[in-house]
């Protein structure tokens, strides 16, 4: 259940603040009511913000700002919901803020690029933040979407020079989250904590106070702090107790105690609310683990539905297919996808998927090769070891196996319901 996080989602979500107060200047200096009790945080602030700039273009027509500013939040609607139709309405809102506005206009590159970066058109997202940059030069939030595509592009430095950038304008909840992901991507985890550290001080809205404290309690368990990242994941959900990525953060940690009755009721639950297929996956993966196969098996047909719903809204994941692909026992296609996915990036994290295909697919002299490059940062990543440590184990190499084995699990001991057995199994039989 290791995270593979991708830093447009950091972007996107950390953005959630500014909408709701773009929403609430755009409707007439009227007080936004109040959410309803339970209601999610998040969510409650982006539907103000298409409520608000809904209503503002009802009476405004050809206002481009306004335009721009919905189809951003369409873009965030997206990932709160997991229901990819609302890419094609922020393409449309966004597409009319250029018609009336179709010289440096700003925002509505910026939406773009956030845009593209949540379909994982990186290359395009890099593209329309450079033109965003060109009209907005001195605007954080375009060196954010500008870092978001850079870095899963693979040109690390390159975005962290865009995250220095951030910095220097605004340091605040956006810029601090990018710089705790790329401390965490070169191995520095407890600067990377420093810095969501920072970002969690610097909250001023309850939707950045819940994306900092689930970040600080992902980067505790990915580290193997059980207890650090509950109370990170339980503090959140006393500000929102209905967010998703929260209650996922729960459930993860029931898994990892062995409460298996609880993490697939949370499980459950949450796919029931948000099918992303990253829930769905680690849902399945639980279910395996549970002996559950069937049941498995369905949660994986679900996640093909829900790939090809994100296909026809114009989003290519071929790393998530990849890796979805190979827990299935679809080697072939895990392969395909994954070499598809390396011609378009080169990030450590489509580095060790395209490893563990070749690994699957019995090349691994090759992929030796694309494991070294997925470590090669210093990114503590328990999932990376494990993969390295058992494609060194078929090539033979049975000391660095064994090595590259016992650090995923000292790394993190519960980084997957199904791989953490598996690499104990491989290192007890290796000593």
């Amino acid at each position: 259940m290791n995270r593979r996080k991708v830093i447009a989602v950091l972007a996107i979500a950390a953005g959630a603040a500014l909408l709701a107060t773009t929403a609430t200047a755009l409707s007439r200096g009227d007080d936004p009511a109040p959410a309803a009790p339970g209601a999610a945080v998040v969510r409650s602030d982006v539907q103000r913000t298409i409520t608000a700039a809904q209503e503002r273009l009802r009476r405004i027509p050809d206002d481009a700002a306004t335009w721009a500013l919905l189809g951003s939040a369409y873009v965030e609607q997206a990932r709160i919901t997991g229901d990819p139709a609302y890419y094609g309405k922020a393409q449309g809102a966004l597409d009319t803020s250029l018609r009336h506005k179709p010289d440096a206009n700003g925002p509505a590159h910026l939406g773009l690029g956030a845009l593209a970066n949540a379909r994982h058109d990186f290359a395009a997202a890099r593209d329309q933040a450079e033109l965003a940059r060109t009209a907005l030069p001195d605007t954080a939030k375009v060196y954010g979407v500008l870092a978001d595509a850079l870095t899963q592009l693979g040109a690390i430095d390159e975005a962290r020079a865009a995250v220095q950038r951030m910095l220097d304008l605004e340091p605040g909840v956006p810029a601090f989250t990018r710089a705790a992901y790329d401390f965490e991507q070169r191995g520095d985890v407890d600067s990377a904590r420093q810095a969501l550290t920072r970002a969690l001080d610097a909250s001023s809205s309850p939707s950045d106070k819940v994306f900092c404290r689930y970040h600080l309690g992902e980067l505790a368990f990915d580290n193997g702090d059980l207890d650090e990242a509950s109370s990170q994941y339980e503090q959140g959900l006393l500000v929102d107790p209905l967010d998703p990525a929260l209650l996922q953060g729960r459930a993860k940690i029931a898994a990892a105690r062995g409460n298996l009755d609880d993490a697939l009721t949370g499980y459950a639950d949450l796919v029931a609310r948000v099918p992303s297929p990253q829930y769905l996956h680690e849902h399945a993966l639980l279910l395996r683990a549970a002996g559950r196969t069937d049941d498995a098996t369905r949660q994986f047909d679900l996640i093909a539905q829900q790939e090809r719903l994100l296909a026809a809204a114009g989003s290519t994941d071929d790393l998530a297919a990849s890796v979805v692909a190979a827990d299935r026992g679809d080697t072939a296609t895990a392969l395909t996808a994954a070499e598809r996915e390396w011609n378009r990036r080169t990030n450590p994290l489509v580095a060790d998927a395209l490893a563990w295909a070749l690994h699957l697919a019995g090349r691994d002299a090759e992929a030796l090769t694309y494991a070294e490059r997925a470590t090669s940062t210093g990114w503590r990543n328990a999932t990376f070891a494990y993969h390295r440590g058992m494609i060194l184990r078929a090539l033979g190499r049975t000391a660095e196996a064994a090595d590259a084995l016992d650090f995923a699990l000292r790394i993190n001991p519960h980084f997957s319901p199904v791989d953490a057995p598996a690499a104990r199994a491989a290192l007890d039989g290796l000593r």
